[in-house]
């Protein structure tokens, strides 16, 4: 009984194994329950599997993040943290990834008061290179370290989004390589900026040109005003939304060209037929939940597609909790409400880029076209739909 019992599980073995090593079919459709790192290791079992998993890699477009919030148990952040787990089993290759941390923890700024001393810097080498080691080799990563984080929990589109003015939080979003969507990282410093550069890095005379998030840091320093304008006057021009904020520090793509401490802006141009952005200006006379919610509304005109769809939310540090009589995630709440299925991501800044501008096929909405970019107690809400 034994001896045909070994034999029928040979045999059943055989069958399998002939299966996996020549049924495309069924290799691929297995694949497709597999996350993409141990899909990238599969593929150099045989030339079948390789093929097999690039199919596979191609069809897994959907947008993914990760977020994070309270204390690290470790000593680099709580994202970084969270991301060494979760990115094993994410479904997707991407690209490009925007991450955001609040500044206070990444840069050992945070002060605890019950144990009167400051916490332990986590904006090291090591903490940056271990971020970057996460993600495959030749994705583009830009890391920015701001006063306030507004982030979706992993794991739904739908779940509420929350804003973290205090506290450790932050988030990563992974982009894939999508078809009819370019996303270019761009980095400018005063040595750096120039007609060529901006040209160059698709930011002017690129009708395909659709979305413009940028974020620019140290701009306090003396020279900072002037930068920005620099920046802001060629792209107001342009029929491309443009959205952003000030921000505190950037660390990383590296910035070789500029000197410890000066000022400089990173963004990512997202060109494309199938790119579409919307964004509208809650400005300082918006101070109520119903007043918010009713400017988030407004959004509603773009008709932008859920699918592939991200929320951002880029407001002053001067709003949040007491700008609204200390009720707590006023416009966060507000966004869910109008967009129970997009998720919402962002930050709280030193200052606000952007205005009321819907981006749709071949035409741009604006409020006025001399509307300034450049914002002080407000928030820009956007729209960013990626085909």
């Amino acid at each position: 009984m034994s001896e045909n019992q070994d034999f029928i599980d040979f045999v059943q073995d055989s069958k399998a194994s002939y299966v996996l090593s020549n049924v495309a079919e069924v290799v691929e459709r297995i694949l497709t329950f597999v996350p993409t790192k141990s899909l990238l290791r599969i593929a150099s079992v045989c030339r079948l599997w390789r093929n097999c998993a690039r199919r596979v890699l191609r069809t897994q477009q959907q947008l993914s993040w990760v977020s994070a919030c309270g204390p690290s148990p470790t000593e680099v952040h709580a994202l970084c943290s969270v991301l060494a787990e979760e990115v094993e089993n994410v479904f997707l290759l991407p690209k490009t990834v925007l991450a955001m941390v609040d500044c206070e923890a990444f840069n050992g700024q945070a002060y605890c008061y019950r144990q009167n001393k400051a916490k332990k810097s986590r904006h090291s080498p090591d903490s940056v290179e271990e971020l970057t080691m996460l993600f495959p080799k030749g994705c583009d990563i830009m890391g920015i370290a701001t006063p306030g984080i507004v982030l979706t929990p992993s794991g739904s589109c739908s779940s509420p989004p929350q804003e973290y003015q205090e506290g450790e939080a932050g988030f990563a979003i992974m982009f894939p390589n999508t078809e009819g969507v370019h996303i270019k990282p761009f980095h400018f410093c005063k040595k750096t900026i120039s007609p060529t550069a901006l040209k160059e890095a698709g930011l002017v005379d690129n009708p395909e040109l659709r979305v413009i998030m940028l974020f620019v840091y140290e701009a306090y320093k003396s020279g900072g005003a002037h930068f920005l304008n620099q920046i802001l006057g060629p792209l107001g021009k342009s029929k491309a939304l443009i959205a952003g904020g000030i921000v505190e520090s950037v660390f990383t793509p590296p910035r070789h060209c500029c000197s410890q401490g000066s000022y400089g802006v990173v963004g990512l141009a997202l060109s494309g037929p199938k790119v579409q952005g919307a964004s509208v200006l809650l400005d300082q006379d918006i101070s109520t939940p119903k007043a918010a919610e009713a400017a988030i509304r407004r959004l509603k005109a773009a008709k932008i597609p859920e699918k592939n769809t991200l929320g951002f939310m880029f407001a002053c540090v001067g709003r949040g909790q007491n700008y609204y009589n200390n009720q707590a995630n006023v416009e966060a709440d507000a966004f869910h409400k109008v967009f129970p299925s997009t998720p919402l991501f962002g930050l709280f800044g030193n200052g606000e880029i952007g205005c009321d501008r819907i981006i749709k096929d071949d035409y741009t909405l604006c409020d006025t076209e001399t509307d300034s970019l450049q914002h002080e107690y407000t928030t820009v809400m956007t729209l960013v739909h990626l085909g």
